[in-house]
């Protein structure tokens, strides 16, 4: 199996996803590259991609410099590099984070009713903490800093779909913004984005949703969408919550009466309502019912849609393999511009991995990848892909000694070493 692997496979497919042709072009546009070139832009660029994925390296600028200097076998100033992290460089990243969002793609079919959607799409937050930020990043918490990380992710794609970064303060919900984009897909939320008001403008613009309903929702139940053999309980024309208790059945499938306010609009706020489905299913080991509120037709039953919400846990999966993998909890800046620039290299460094899994299932389908081995495999072998590539650009191999010259020696002679120190205390003065 493993002849049919060229050794050049994962370099086509990075270059051919980020060409130096476009990373330069884009680099002039945004006027990131400077006359006397002393940094490849190229290269940089894929230092900050495969550089957040090495392992155990702190995400410092300085790390990323022996990056560089390794996979480039150059000497750098290390002025001259800092002084390449600007906004412009950012603007430069989002816009080959945008490029590659929408190149990079790893479609799976999970059922024929997801043929129903355009897309699914999951929508969360996670927050991390930052140092020394705490006017640009302020934390729920006083004396501390932190941002949080806005995600729409494409679960049929499984890219990202937007994103926003904020300070831990901004509540997620005011970052989704509903509108015509959602017709046809199916957008999955936790409770940090339940809002009633959202659920008609998502229902009115032709998509569907699906989270859990609020523990204090008491909804007014008007219709069953099944039909009970027996002496069953009548539910319509009761509240949900009044009626739970005396259940029995294993699963709950009814339509509620839900209302809620609107925008304000020229001084006034107008009430309305609207009618959703409510399911439930019932939790053996807790003995109760989970239940879920939506807008997705009959032909999903009670069970599928509880399986469905299980989908959710694919965005926590991508947040954990940002923050435990790829550093993102590991910056060391008092700068905001380059966190928002780390941030989007992060993104890259995952849509990067992202894109050559798609290619390792496209050529072995019957072949599983766990997605966090993927990544743990992807992140051991970053540093040999950053050098095959600067290769690839015409850099020589690596001189190691070269390279453990460089970086063990003593920076500055000025500086008195430990041993040096003690030895000096026992030194007499010549004219004792």
């Amino acid at each position: 199996m493993f002849k049919t692997l060229s050794p050049d496979l994962i370099r086509r497919r990075l270059t051919s996803l980020f060409p130096a042709e476009l990373i330069e072009d884009i680099a002039r546009e945004r006027d990131v590259v400077q006359r006397d070139r002393k940094i490849d832009i190229t290269m940089l660029v894929w230092t900050l991609i495969m550089g957040f994925a090495v392992d155990g390296e702190a995400r410092t600028i300085a790390g990323f410099q022996r990056a560089y200097s390794a996979a480039t076998n150059q000497t750098v100033a290390r002025s001259s590099f800092y002084d390449r992290f600007t906004p412009a460089l950012e603007a430069l990243l989002s816009d080959l984070l945008e490029h590659a969002l929408e190149e990079v793609a790893v479609p799976h079919t999970i059922a024929p009713q997801f043929e129903l959607f355009r897309e699914v799409l999951i929508a969360d937050a996670t927050v991390f903490r930052l140092h020394r930020l705490l006017d640009a990043f302020p934390a729920t918490h006083p004396d501390q800093s932190g941002a949080k990380l806005h995600l729409v992710q494409n679960a049929t794609k499984q890219t990202i779909e937007q994103f926003q970064l904020t300070d831990e303060r901004t509540h997620e919900s005011s970052q989704l913004h509903t509108g015509s984009w959602l017709r046809g897909r199916l957008l999955l939320f936790d409770l940090g984005f339940y809002s009633f008001r959202r659920f008609a403008l998502i229902d009115e613009n032709g998509g569907f949703f699906l989270t859990r309903l609020k523990s204090n929702a008491n909804p007014l139940i008007v219709g069953e969408r099944r039909k009970w053999r027996g002496r069953a309980i009548s539910l319509p024309k009761r509240r949900l919550r009044d009626v739970l208790g005396d259940l029995t059945r294993e699963i709950i499938d009814v339509t509620v009466e839900i209302e809620f306010k609107r925008r304000a609009y020229a001084g006034k706020q107008s009430t309305d309502s609207m009618e959703l489905r409510v399911v439930g299913v019932h939790n053996e080991d807790t003995d109760d019912y989970h239940l879920y509120v939506t807008n997705l037709p009959d032909e999903f039953t009670p069970r599928q849609v509880a399986a469905l919400y299980g989908l959710r846990w694919e965005v926590e999966l991508l947040f954990r393999e940002l923050k435990s993998l790829y550093g993102l909890e590991k910056f060391e800046t008092s700068d905001p511009a380059i966190v928002e620039l780390l941030v989007v290299a992060a993104l890259l460094t995952l849509t990067v991995s992202r894109a050559l899994l798609g290619v390792f299932q496209e050529r072995f389908p019957e072949t599983v990848f766990p997605r966090e081995r993927w990544a743990k495999t992807f992140r051991s072998v970053a540093q040999l892909i950053l050098e095959d590539l600067a290769q690839s650009l015409g850099y020589p191999p690596p001189n190691l000694a070269e390279l453990m010259f460089r970086d063990a020696r003593q920076p500055e002679r000025s500086r008195v070493l430990l041993n040096e120190r003690v030895a000096k205390a026992f030194v007499r003065p010549s004219n004792a």
